[in-house]
């Protein structure tokens, strides 16, 4: 039977601690593996999860909460215990209170208006720290998906670049090739030249952007420096068309900054109505048991002595003129007053930055669109120079032009692409929709 008990009982361990052990060991997010590309939703998942500011908040979200739990303390029951136990020559005293050779005192406050306003500003406090945890990682997903789109546009921009210096290069021989036979003039081989130098001036420019976006999304995501990272383009989805009016109330009831500086004005507000209740009494729950001894005498100056004692009941403070009171309430006053024109500000700067956003946003779209056509059609009359050079009606040099124009209309193209994917996550920052695309 006591076998058949011990199999139980460590059966039961093990079932609960391989559960516990499981949850330990898997991540949030796993790192890819070799030759695995970095997804976007990856990525953000993994600066999530490594995210050191999004810790700092975390714990600063702990501080504030253990900052109000130590104002509600005060509303709690508090048990001390001690001694007092001395000699005494004459009248017993010790701290202006009898000596005891024991004693247990039990406080809690009941009534207390400026310390019961505290207590209300730090619970606000802490909402308001619960929110710059998401206002945090907010930052974080935008700074993260913006590396990683901007990486991979930088890496498609120098594979395009590295075709166009090929292209480059064979203007130049072509053309020192034409200026020897007497068929060109000496500026078209300075003029073939720059723009080979302009190329791999654009390439050295790439290079040392993408060397730094590898490296800080390296950092963001929390793999090894020498770690590799494959990247992939990819293009967020495009969100229903919503008029203005719409996305500013989306960015007024989600926004965390706002709902922050809502929370403060309710800190302050809290903060000035306790300070206005400084005006009325105080009450405290007071029980204070003392053991008394005979060393102190107390039998020359009471006429019975008593070894237990027990005090019980309510301490009752009432303010009969508080110049402190009245500096407190005046500034409660002014720091409300401050709170509420911040919120009304930010309410403003919000709404303003919204619309300014979904209007940038339709205008980089736009833009995108321009250069998409323009792209499209580089690349129709590159198709068709190409058939003419087949067909011997066209020259190397013009296909090589041809290309060279293509790899600029790409290299626009990605650029109006990018910088529209920025706009559209700025937007969904600002009206709370972030968790549509990184749920």
């Amino acid at each position: 039977m006591k076998n058949l008990n011990r199999t139980i009982l460590l059966a039961t361990i093990l079932w609960l601690a391989v559960p516990l052990t499981v949850l330990a060991q898997a991540p949030d997010a796993a790192p890819p593996g070799p030759g695995e590309k970095l997804t976007l939703q990856r990525a953000v998942a993994l600066a999530v999860q490594n995210s050191r500011e999004l810790a700092l908040a975390r714990i600063r979200q702990t501080v504030a909460e253990n900052t109000a739990g130590v104002s509600r303390s005060q509303f709690l029951p508090n048990l001390y215990t001690g001694t007092g136990a001395a000699y005494t020559n004459g009248f017993p005293l010790l701290g202006g209170s009898a000596p005891s050779v024991f004693n247990l005192s039990y406080i809690q406050t009941l009534f207390n208006p400026p310390v019961r306003g505290q207590l209300r500003a730090a619970e606000e406090g802490a909402a308001s720290q619960r929110l710059e945890v998401d206002r945090t990682r907010d930052a974080v997903i935008v700074r993260a998906a913006s590396a990683y789109l901007e990486l991979a546009k930088a890496r498609h921009a120098l594979d395009l670049l590295r075709r166009e210096r090929e292209s480059a290069q064979k203007i130049v021989d072509i053309t020192r090739e034409r200026l020897a036979a007497g068929l060109e003039l000496p500026i078209e081989l300075t003029r073939g030249q720059l723009s080979a130098a302009r190329v791999e001036q654009r390439i050295a420019q790439y290079e040392g952007r993408e060397e730094a976006l590898a490296t800080g999304l390296r950092n963001l995501t929390g793999l090894a420096p020498d770690a590799p990272l494959e990247v992939e383009a990819q293009s967020l989805p495009l969100p229903p068309e919503q008029p203005i009016g719409e996305l500013v109330a989306l960015a007024l009831q989600n926004s965390p900054e706002l709902k922050q500086a809502e929370a403060e004005r309710r800190a302050r507000e809290h903060r000035l109505k306790g300070e206005r209740g400084g005006y009325f009494p105080t009450i405290d729950a007071v029980v204070d048991y003392r053991v008394l001894g005979r060393f102190n005498n107390y039998d020359d100056f009471f006429n019975k002595f008593v070894r237990n004692n027990v005090s019980a009941g309510v301490r009752i403070s009432i303010p009969i003129f508080s110049a402190k009171t009245s500096a407190a309430v005046a500034l409660a006053r002014s720091e409300f007053s401050a709170a509420e024109q911040e919120l009304k500000l930010k309410r403003t700067a919000l709404e303003m930055g919204v619309r300014r956003q979904a209007r940038s946003a339709r205008e980089l779209d736009a833009a995108r669109e321009v250069a998409r056509l323009e792209l499209q059609l580089a690349r129709d009359t590159l198709s068709n120079l190409q058939a003419q050079f087949t067909e011997g009606r066209a020259s190397l040099r013009d296909l090589e032009k041809a290309r060279l124009e293509e790899s600029d209309k790409w290299m626009a193209f990605l650029d109006a692409d990018f910088a529209r994917q920025q706009a559209q996550l700025e937007l969904y920052r600002s009206t709370g929709q972030l968790a549509r695309l990184f749920p």
